[in-house]
């Protein structure tokens, strides 16, 4: 016996109980409750059992967020095969590429995208469905077409007498088999699948249902093909027969107010840099305005100003909002200062993909600034040094939601893990005696961007290096702008004998060259020259560190 129950049978449940309440919805546009969501999903099944599709064959979805990306998603996983959620942002030929890579065999993805992809370079696929309206973009052969274009027959056929919530059987006797491969970026060098089971997602839902808040709504903002956004503000929420709300294109901050105050959520999942922009841009000029500084010193007065500024924020988000989970990197000392003087209830949390996300969370009552929480319960979580609490060590894991591997990369899998099993995180930090989780700095330089999307300097650096006269290059973060120091090629430029004009233009033409290989989410903003080569440590690696 399982000690908590399987994802896909609270999944179940809440379908069952909920059938005619609103799950899926796009702001704005379509709207879908549970009961319409378990009937679309049934009808994927059919046509995934009349084509052949297998226990444990891999399906591609590579679109943009929304309520049909949700319907999509449940479809694989409830059909016993393995999703590979690929983000939106990454190019049409890195998806083809990763597609053939996972071995899917069916993909879900946006009429346009699909039109920039490459049949050719993806052998393996047999049908390929329209995100956007059901439609059938790509058939391998007329049965997979003929069992597409029947679909809706097959289903009246099983169903005459309808469908209800009884009929509903989700799959939980597979808790150790692979239920999603996620890719951490969308390099087609060497790959890194994430491999996760379906345990890994049942212990998380789990944790979350037991110590996260639920509610009734909930505004997704997060990519999600990232298991951040998919996992926190879509699976553990659905479980609980919430209302997801997808807000479609890209957010302005109009947009998301508006959103905010129509949906009403009850829960926030962010990344700190949207918090310190809104500290900067409402509560600090508030703050520092000399009346209120004078009434600050006043006690009483100040407590009540301290609510006012809080209520303030939270009314901003639509009034409902319990609870502010921030993830992905530190949130400023300044900003966390203020938010707990207000008693904002915020908290920053730490996970990564190999977690299925989460690794550590406190609820934001028992926060303690500066940390990222303490370790989930179902997984232990150590500090490799010779004194946890006072010198950092690499932060490692072991525990019932951590992912088995890398897919088809057996040599990063094998360096993932310590000898007795412990995920090696890459990040450095220490634990406190009350179990809290302070980390100390990312050995792995990955950068968070303002909407939430890793970007790994590395993977620019390559491109960049290839652009004319640079030599070599360093890609760091500025206040969430992506910023590139380039060390040019003196020799190259003099042979190549450029006017002075010319030569003036080098690193915009270097910029836009870079950006026409990136996704939006982390082209280059600026490209500023050094004088100087980079300083390397005796392996010829840059010093990153010493580059801001």
């Amino acid at each position: 016996m399982e000690k908590y129950p399987h994802y896909l049978e609270r999944l179940q449940n809440a379908t069952r109980k909920y059938w005619d309440k609103a799950a899926l919805n796009n702001i704005d546009g379509e709207t879908f409750n549970y009961g319409q969501m378990a009937t679309q999903i049934e009808k994927f099944h059919l046509v995934f059992d009349k084509i052949g599709i297998k226990k444990g064959d891999k399906i591609a979805l590579y679109a943009r967020n929304g309520a049909r990306w949700g319907m999509a998603y449940l479809s694989v996983v409830t059909n016993n095969s393995v999703i590979v959620p690929l983000l939106a942002d990454f190019t049409p030929e890195n998806a083809s590429f990763l597609t053939n890579h996972s071995e899917s065999v069916v993909l879900f993805t946006n009429e346009d995208k699909w039109t920039q992809m490459d049949i050719a370079k993806m052998p393996l696929i047999r049908l390929v469905i329209d995100i956007d309206s059901w439609g059938l973009l790509f058939a391998a052969d007329d049965k997979v077409k003929k069992a597409y274009e029947e679909m809706e027959g097959m289903f009246a056929a099983k169903w005459p007498n309808g469908f209800g919530p009884e009929d509903v059987v989700f799959p939980t006797d597979n808790w150790d088999e692979m239920a999603a491969i996620n890719y951490t970026s969308g390099s087609t060098g060497d790959p890194k699948g994430v491999m996760l089971i379906h345990r890994n997602f049942s212990a998380i839902v789990d944790f979350s249902q037991r110590h996260v808040p639920a509610g009734d709504k909930m505004v997704s903002m997060l990519p999600m093909a990232h298991m951040y956004g998919l996992v926190i503000e879509f699976i553990y929420p659905l479980c609980n027969g919430t209302s997801i709300y997808w807000l479609g294109k890209a957010p302005t901050p109009a947009t998301l107010m508006k959103a905010f105050a129509d949906v009403k959520p009850y829960l926030l999942i962010t990344v700190p840099l949207v918090m310190e922009k809104i500290y900067k841009s409402k509560v600090k000029p508030m703050l520092e305005k000399p009346a209120i500084k004078i009434a600050l010193k006043i006690p009483g007065l100040n407590s009540v100003i301290y609510k006012k500024v809080k209520d303030g924020l939270v009314n901003a988000f639509g009034g409902n909002v319990q609870e502010f989970i921030m993830g992905g990197a530190a949130l400023n000392p300044e900003v966390e200062k203020i938010f707990k003087k207000i008693k904002f209830p915020y908290l920053v949390g730490y996970g990564m993909t190999e977690a299925c996300p989460l690794l550590a969370y406190e609820h934001w009552t028992k926060y303690v600034p500066g940390s990222c929480g303490k370790a989930v319960d179902c997984a232990t979580v150590r500090i490799d040094s010779e004194d946890p609490e006072h010198i950092a060590g690499e932060i490692q894991a072991k525990g019932e939601n951590i992912c088995i591997g890398y897919f088809k990369n057996p040599e990063a899998s094998a360096n993932a893990f310590t000898e007795d099993g412990f995920l090696r995180t890459g990040d450095l930090g220490v634990i406190d005696k009350h179990g809290n989780i302070f980390i100390k700095g990312r050995s792995k330089s990955m950068i968070l961007t303002g909407n939430g999307q890793n970007v790994y300097p590395e993977e620019l650096e390559a491109i960049i290096n290839n652009q004319p006269f640079v030599s070599e290059s360093v890609v760091v973060d500025r206040a969430g702008k992506i910023v590139a120091l380039v060390y040019l090629d003196k020799d190259a430029i003099k042979n190549a004998k450029l006017d002075a004009e010319a030569e003036a233009d080098i690193p915009e033409k270097i910029r836009t060259g870079a950006n026409r290989h990136l996704p939006s989410y982390s082209k280059i903003v600026k490209v500023e020259l050094v004088t100087v080569p980079f300083e390397k440590t005796p392996k010829m690696s840059i010093k990153r560190f010493l580059y801001k």
